[in-house]
């Protein structure tokens, strides 16, 4: 499921501050996986310019402001992908390119436009690179909307939604790194905080266990290592755990919770 604006409207959205949106809407996957697919490859990282479109320092959508990142060096964040299909082929993207479903990219609310990253199912460990010439998905707890290739080949188009990790790719990244994968998935929870101080870590575990929220504890630092005391949840195994506990948090005054790995 995926709230989008409109794909005009999206372009011009980050110029202009358009504000309408489309509702959410549900796709089935085809029951026949459709013969485009079956060749597409990874989005190969180059060099490109930044789109005259779909960069400016700030945008506005739903009342929720996004800035986008000067760069995309360094960026690696993990958190929840969905996908679009049928509805938006062909369609305007908001770099000012038509969507194309059998294509190997994806939507992301801040990256800047276009860039290249490394996606990976958490749930079984399947990679995938796409080239990021969209902006979405403006749903809650949603990081990356990818396009039904990539889905596809994540395998999640069944679920509508997995648990990923998005890391931005440049040219210089070791050849490894450019092309489909499929690795061990790693055990996946939710990180509350991160503390120097192991008696502020311990308070903030002692109010989510006083809130009813189940199976947190602290993880200390390794030895030789950075003295964070990282309260976590978990392990969790689905979207809907991690949107549920992601919602139980917001309430208890802890909206900035994200997934870590092991």
């Amino acid at each position: 499921m995926r709230l989008a604006l409109g794909a005009a409207c999206v372009g011009a959205l980050v110029l202009s501050g358009c504000s309408v949106a489309r509702k959410p809407e549900a796709i089935a996957p085809p029951e026949v996986v459709p013969p485009q697919t079956v060749d597409t490859t990874d989005a190969i990282p180059r060099r490109e310019p930044r789109s005259a479109r779909g960069n400016p320092p700030f945008y506005k959508v739903l009342g929720k402001r996004y800035a986008v990142l000067a760069t995309e060096d360094g960026y690696l964040e993990r958190g929840v992908a969905s996908w679009y299909g049928p509805t938006f082929h062909g369609e305007s993207t908001s770099n000012g390119e038509k969507y194309n479903m059998y294509g190997m990219t994806a939507a992301h609310k801040t990256l800047p436009l276009p860039c290249y990253a490394r996606v990976t199912n958490l749930k079984n460990g399947k990679s995938v690179v796409v080239r990021i010439n969209d902006r979405g998905p403006f749903v809650a707890n949603r990081l990356i909307d990818l396009s039904y290739s990539a889905a596809l080949k994540l395998d999640m188009l069944r679920e509508g939604t997995t648990l990923v990790e998005v890391k931005a790719l440049t040219v210089q990244e070791p050849d490894n790194l450019t092309r489909s994968a499929e690795t061990p998935p790693p055990a996946l929870y939710v990180q509350v905080g991160a503390f120097a101080d192991q008696g502020n870590a311990q308070r903030v575990l002692d109010r989510l266990k006083t809130g009813g929220v189940p199976r947190a504890f602290i993880l200390a630092p390794p030895n030789g290592q950075t003295p964070l005391y990282r309260v976590r949840l978990g392990p969790i195994s689905s979207v809907p755990e991690f949107d549920a506990l992601a919602a139980k948090l917001k309430g208890l005054g802890y909206p900035d919770a994200r997934l870590a790995t092991d």
